[in-house]
């Protein structure tokens, strides 16, 4: 099997690291960085679970080619909190918008790409950022309602 090194930024952080053509960016993430945050789920971009930020746009990873990663910055839920939780991370715990917590890093990595490119959503766009992500456990009230208030938070702290 041949290997290519793939160099692109993590969370901040220069990653340089042999892969395969045929490894995906999940696969990566989580199984050579032991990036565990990043969940696999269904495998075929349905689901959510593996959902990262790209370049500022959430993609799921589970359908990114690693070698398309290449110089690309990418963020995910383990690059999120920066010494303290992210206003999501509270708003997401304080508002009840987690149960078994499978869904919960995809969901963050939506809402997150969208308040990064727009800081006072509507409620038509949060449920537009967050339809690609599926949750069995809280419905998508809560986790909305979390999202608007993280939004809040963030333009406050701004």
């Amino acid at each position: 099997m041949s290997f290519t090194t793939l160099k692109f930024t993590l969370n901040g952080e220069p990653i340089e690291i042999a892969v395969s053509p045929s490894d995906m960016l999940v696969d990566v993430l989580r199984d050579k960085l032991e990036l565990t945050g990043t969940k696999k789920g269904c495998g075929k971009g349905e689901c959510g679970a593996c959902t990262v930020i790209m370049n500022g746009k959430a993609v799921a990873s589970c359908l990114v080619p690693a070698l398309k990663a290449a110089d690309a910055e990418i963020e995910t839920i383990e690059g999120v909190a920066n010494g303290a939780a992210h206003p999501l991370q509270e708003t997401f715990m304080d508002l009840g918008a987690v149960q078994c917590g499978f869904c919960t890093p995809g969901m963050i990595m939506s809402s997150k790409a969208l308040l990064d490119d727009n800081p006072q959503p509507t409620k038509s766009e949060i449920r537009e950022a967050i339809a690609g992500n599926i949750c069995r456990c809280t419905g998508y009230v809560k986790i909305e309602e979390a999202v608007e208030a993280a939004a809040e938070k963030l333009r406050e702290q701004r």
